[in-house]
C-alpha cells in the first residue's frame, strides 16, 4: 500500500526537515506485519514528494494472531491488506512520522507551526459508505477532496463499484495536523482495525484529534467508528472531548441515520481476517470488570448547560436569545421549557445554523413549537435590532472566541444596544487547565484567549461600570480549592442586585 505527500512550498525540499526523513535516502522501518519504507520520488526546489510504502507480509500477519482465534483458512492469507490503505498504514505512519506528528521541527520551527500547501494521495482506500464519506470527514478540515470509486472490474462496468476509492487531498494545512487527520481517519473510513481495541485507544484518539476533532461536525460518527462502536470507550471519549470543546455531542445514543453506511456491525476489534492482531488487553472482553457499572462522569458541557438553565429559571425570564448558538444544543433545551414563550438562536456561521436546524428537526417541528423559535445569522460585534427585546441573553462559551480588540464592540452590542434584563456569560477558567494532563495550550483551537478568575471578574466589573449592570459569579463543575472550577459563569442583571441569582459580587 502507498501514501504520497507532496508540497510546493519554497524550497520544497524542506519537506524532508518537516518529516525528519532525508530526501537522498531510502529508509526502512520494521513492523510486526511487514516493512515500511520512506523514499522521495521527486525532490526539487519547486516540488517535493515523500512516499510511504508499506509491504505487508500476509503470512506474518496471520502468525501474529492469538492461538485461540478460529481458523479462517484461505481468507487469512488472501485479502486486501497488502494493497489497500487501512489501520495497518495508519499504525506505520504513526511510527515512521512520530516526531512530525507532534509538530516539532527544530530546523524549521516557523514552517512546522503554520499551514503549507500539501497534496496527499492514496491510490486504494477502503471506504465504508463510498466517496461521500471521504468528503464528509476531510472537507471540514480544510481539504479539497477528490474521491473516485474504484470499479469492481473495468472490463465489466455493469458490475458496479467496489468498496474502495482513490483519494486525493489538497489544501494548505499544517503538516502535523495532516498526519493526525490520516492517522485517525484511515481506520475510520475503513470502519475496521487490524488490532484489538483496548481502552488506551481513547488516549490515542484525544492526542491525535485534540486540535480538530472537538469542532468537527462528524465528531460523533468519527469517534464511534474509531473506537469500534464500543459504548464504554465512546462515552469516555465524548466526556474528554466535552471538557476541551465548546459544542461536543453529548447525546451518546446517536440516531441510526447518522451513519448511512452502517450495516451489520463489523467486528472492529479484530482484523478483517477474523484475527486479533497485536497485543490483546488484559481482559479480552467487551468491557473490563467494573467498567459498565462505574458511575459515568458527567461531561462539563452538560453541567454548563444545566447551570445556565437553572439561572434562567431563577430569573423568571420568558424570552431568551442564545448569542452564538452553534449547533443548537442549548436552544433545544430551552425549547423544552414550556414557560419560555420565545427562544432565539443566532450565530455568525451559516453552517452551524444548518446543523442546528437539522438537530432540532426544524422541518418536522410542530407548528406550536415552531412559532416559539427564531433562528437567524448575525455577528455579535455589529448592532442588530433583532438582538433586542428579550428578557435574557446567553453567551455560553462565546467571548473567548472573539479577538480581544473586538470585545468592546461585543459589549456595546449586547449590553449597550440590546440591553436584555439578564445576561449570562460562561467562559473557561484558564487556571483549571493544569488539571488536564492531556492538554497542551488552550482548550479549543479557535480560542483567542482564556481568562483567569481575576481577569474574568475584572472584565465583568468594567462592563457593569460602563453599561449600568450588576454582576454575580458562580462556579460550574467541581470547584477546585486551588485553581477554581473548570468553567466560570457571570450573571449580569439590570434589576436590584438581590435578583442577580446569588454568588459573589
Amino acid at each position: 500500500m502507498l501514501l504520497t505527500i507532496s508540497t510546493t512550498v519554497r524550497p520544497a525540499t524542506d519537506l524532508g526537515f518537516l518529516l525528519h526523513k532525508h530526501p537522498d535516502r531510502v529508509q526502512e522501518f520494521g513492523q510486526s506485519y511487514g516493512t515500511a519504507r520512506v523514499f522521495y520520488p521527486e525532490a526539487g526546489e519547486e516540488r517535493c514528494t515523500a512516499a510511504l510504502m508499506l509491504d505487508v507480509d500476509p503470512v506474518r500477519l496471520v502468525r501474529s494472531r492469538g492461538r485461540s482465534t478460529p481458523d479462517y483458512a484461505l481468507g487469512q492469507y488472501v485479502n486486501d491488506r497488502p494493497y489497500a490503505a487501512s489501520s495497518l498504514l495508519a499504525v506505520a505512519l504513526a511510527d515512521v512520522f512520530r516526531t512530525a506528528r507532534t509538530g516539532r521541527c527544530d530546523s524549521r520551527p516557523e514552517l512546522a507551526a503554520g499551514p503549507v500547501p500539501l497534496e496527499i494521495t492514496l491510490p486504494v482506500l477502503p471506504c465504508r459508505g463510498g466517496p461521500e464519506m471521504a468528503h464528509r470527514f476531510f472537507e471540514p478540515l480544510g481539504w479539497t477532496v477528490e474521491a473516485q470509486a474504484v470499479p469492481l472490474d473495468e472490463g465489466f462496468p455493469e458490475w458496479g463499484d467496489s468498496r474502495y476509492v482513490r483519494l486525493s487531498l489538497r489544501g494548505e494545512v499544517r503538516l502535523a495536523d495532516a498526519l493526525n487527520h490520516l492517522y485517525v481517519l484511515l481506520p475510520v473510513l475503513d470502519d475496521a482495525k487490524h488490532y484489538w481495541i483496548a481502552p488506551d485507544e481513547v488516549d490515542k484518539l484525544i492526542r491525535a484529534g485534540e486540535s480538530w476533532l472537538a469542532a468537527h461536525p462528524e465528531k460523533s460518527l468519527i469517534t464511534r467508528r474509531y473506537l469500534g462502536r464500543r459504548w464504554a470507550l465512546a462515552r469516555t471519549a465524548f466526556a474528554r472531548l466535552a471538557e476541551l470543546g465548546d459544542d461536543v455531542e453529548e447525546d451518546l445514543e446517536p440516531p441510526v441515520e447518522e451513519d448511512p453506511a452502517a450495516g451489520p456491525e463489523p467486528a472492529a476489534d479484530i482484523s478483517p481476517t477474523g484475527e486479533p492482531v497485536g497485543e490483546p488487553p488484559a481482559v479480552p472482553a467487551e468491557e473490563a470488570p467494573g467498567e459498565r457499572d462505574a458511575a459515568p462522569r458527567r461531561p462539563l458541557n452538560v453541567l454548563r448547560r444545566e447551570a445556565v438553565l437553572g439561572a434562567l429559571a431563577e430569573s423568571g425570564a420568558r424570552s431568551v436569545i442564545d448569542l452564538g448558538c452553534g449547533s443548537g444544543q442549548l436552544v433545544g433545551a430551552l425549547l423544552g421549557r414550556p414557560e419560555l414563550t420565545t427562544v432565539a438562536g443566532v450565530d455568525v456561521s451559516a453552517q452551524a445554523l444548518a446543523i442546528a436546524a437539522r438537530r432540532l428537526k426544524l422541518d418536522r417541528m410542530p407548528d406550536r413549537q415552531r412559532e416559539r423559535l427564531r433562528l437567524f445569522q448575525g455577528a455579535l460585534t455589529y448592532t442588530d435590532d433583532r438582538f433586542a427585546g428579550y428578557d435574557a441573553a446567553v453567551l455560553m462559551e462565546v467571548v473567548e472566541h472573539v479577538d480581544p480588540p473586538r470585545l468592546n464592540a461585543l459589549e456595546r452590542v449586547v449590553f449597550g444596544a440590546a440591553r436584555p434584563g439578564q445576561v449570562i456569560v460562561t467562559t473557561p477558567n484558564a487556571e483549571y487547565n493544569v488539571r488536564y494532563d492531556f492538554l497542551e495550550g488552550m482548550r479549543h483551537p479557535d480560542h483567542r484567549f482564556e481568562w483567569t478568575r481575576a481577569e474574568f471578574q475584572a472584565w465583568a466589573a468594567g462592563v457593569c461600570r460602563e453599561y449600568g449592570y450588576h454582576v454575580a459569579f458562580r462556579p460550574v463543575g467541581d470547584d477546585d480549592p486551588e485553581v477554581g472550577p473548570p468553567t466560570q459563569m457571570a450573571l449580569f442583571g439590570r434589576g436590584s442586585a438581590a435578583n442577580a441569582g446569588g454568588g459573589d459580587d
